[in-house]
C-alpha cells in the first residue's frame, strides 16, 4: 500500500510537469530501504509511462510548442547520458548529498522567486 501511495503522489506531480522524482526518489530511499542509485533507476523506468500519459494530455490541451522540442530533446539525451555515467561512478553518499542540495536549491528558488 505504501508503494502505491508513493506512486500515486509522484504520478500527480509528474503529470503536472513538475517532476515526480522529487517525490519518488526520496520516498523510495526513506520508506523502502532502497539505495539512492536504485531509487533513481526505478524513477527512470516509472517516468516512461507517466510521461507518455502527460504528453498525450498536454498535446490535446495545446500546451506543447513544437519548435522547442528538438533542441531540448537533444540536450536532455546528452545530459541524461552524461548524468548516468557520473551517477554510477560516484559514491552513493555523494550522490545523495548532490540530490539533496539540488532539491534544496530548487525549493529555495521556488519559495523566493518573484511573480
Amino acid at each position: 500500500m505504501k508503494l502505491i501511495l508513493i506512486g500515486f503522489l509522484s504520478g500527480i506531480i509528474s503529470g503536472m510537469g513538475i517532476g515526480g522524482g522529487t517525490i519518488l526518489i526520496p520516498s523510495l530511499v526513506f520508506f523502502s530501504g532502497l539505495s539512492q542509485i536504485q531509487a533513481q533507476g526505478i524513477n527512470l523506468i516509472v517516468f516512461i509511462p507517466i510521461s507518455i500519459v502527460a504528453i498525450i494530455t498536454h498535446k490535446k490541451e495545446g500546451n506543447i510548442e513544437g519548435k522547442y522540442i528538438k533542441p531540448i530533446v537533444i540536450g536532455g539525451l546528452t545530459g541524461a547520458l552524461l548524468g548516468a555515467l557520473i551517477a554510477v561512478k560516484i559514491e552513493e553518499e555523494q550522490l545523495r548529498r548532490y540530490f539533496g542540495i539540488f532539491l534544496l536549491v530548487i525549493g529555495l528558488y521556488e519559495f523566493f522567486k518573484k511573480k
